[in-house]
């Protein structure tokens, strides 16, 4: 309980709570300056944030939810584990659960305990550049971990995206939807980090097409060898990064859209089928993504492979046609003493006529056979 008496220290207790339909001013960024991860705590009634003089603190939060009804919505920002115990102990959290969320870089995943849900969702953003290179970071990832009870609901979030301001001031303007409880959250974040991915998706297929284009265009001179094939594996690192993050979240999005849950709203749960739909075509257009850049990579070394090979027959066609006049001289050079057209007075002008007429001729016919 030494964390629960920290965050009263930093927070004191609200005096009088007030419920009005305005949305209270609050913050989902951590502050590096503060000693708490708890970036904002709220209770929600009848779909309403309740707005007090003085920030709430967890304990205070749960206190008035068990006096008056509603549920909690604690969001943390990257907590270790003395801030996190105090909150665990609070709300009765089950401690593998709690050691995956402190601990972060977690697959994708959903685990149901006895009172409460943990649900993981790796988060992604798109990193503008102005041009892909062999270096260049695609897409960067951060995680979301949700745990879901019968009156609470806390985030942890790790990583510097995936915040989740836009997505309280929207669920606050559609008081309806959160009066539904904890899971219209649940699903609200789904739904968030889904539509990321397909944002992710679109803009990751521009680099794929840029990419494409640029393999498959003709007369790129000038181009450094092995600089496609740089930007292309570096683009398929990336996308598997994404993969990693969409596929594994596919089971746990169906399990919540078809297996009752009785912490999951039934009205809430059939929106749960629309998010796993978007997640299953994200997830076929990942796939699309890694074997397009195979085909892509495979094409650029068959390409790097007969520019090798033109070089070869052409260093090969110079070496036969200077392999005459070499022969010749060669020929001439061995100073025998009975080598009668040495002292003939056209002897030379022939083997020299003799000699170019034998390299344009052999010139002429690797040309007509494009091997020159």
């Amino acid at each position: 309980m030494s964390m629960i008496r920290d965050l009263r220290a930093a927070v004191r207790p609200a005096s009088r709570v007030s419920l009005r339909k305005e949305s209270g001013p609050y913050d989902t960024t951590r502050d590096p300056s503060t000693t708490t991860a708890v970036v904002d705590c709220a209770v929600y009634r009848d779909g309403r944030r309740l707005v007090t003089e003085a920030p709430l603190g967890p304990q205070e939060a749960m206190r008035l939810v068990r006096r008056d009804g509603g549920f909690v919505w604690i969001g943390l920002h990257e907590p270790n584990e003395a801030e996190f115990a105090g909150i665990a102990a609070e709300f009765g959290l089950h401690p593998l659960a709690v050691e995956d969320a402190v601990q972060a870089h977690q697959r994708p995943k959903l685990e149901r305990y006895d009172d409460s849900l943990f649900t993981v969702f790796k988060t992604v953003h798109y990193l503008d550049h102005d041009r892909l290179s062999s270096t260049s970071e695609v897409v960067e990832t951060g995680e979301v971990m949700c745990f879901t009870g019968r009156d609470f609901f806390i985030t942890v979030r790790h990583g510097g995206q995936g915040s989740l301001r836009a997505l309280r001031h929207r669920l606050q303007d559609d008081p309806e939807l959160l009066a539904k409880g904890p899971s219209a959250v649940l699903h609200a974040i789904a739904d968030h980090v889904v539509d990321g991915y397909i944002a992710v998706a679109d803009a990751v297929q521009d680099d794929i097409d840029e990419v494409e284009t640029e393999v498959f265009s003709p007369g790129r001179k000038g181009t450094p060898r092995g600089t496609d094939a740089g930007r292309i594996y570096q683009l398929k690192r990336e996308v598997l990064e994404f993969k990693r993050a969409v596929s594994p979240l596919l089971r746990p999005m169906q399990l919540l859209s078809e297996r009752p849950m009785r912490l999951v709203d039934p009205d809430i749960q059939k929106y749960f089928r629309d998010v796993a739909d978007h997640l299953a075509r994200v997830q076929e257009q990942v796939i699309g993504f890694d074997e397009l850049l195979n085909s892509i990579l495979q094409a650029n070394l068959a390409q790097a492979s007969v520019a090798q090979n033109e070089d070869m027959r052409k260093i090969t066609s110079w070496a036969a046609i200077i392999a005459v006049p070499t022969m010749v001289c060669g020929v001439y050079g061995m100073n025998f003493d009975h080598m009668p057209e040495l002292r003939w007075k056209y002897g030379y002008p022939l083997v020299l006529g003799v000699t170019v007429a034998l390299c344009l001729g052999i010139h002429r016919t690797l040309k007509r056979n494009g091997w020159l």
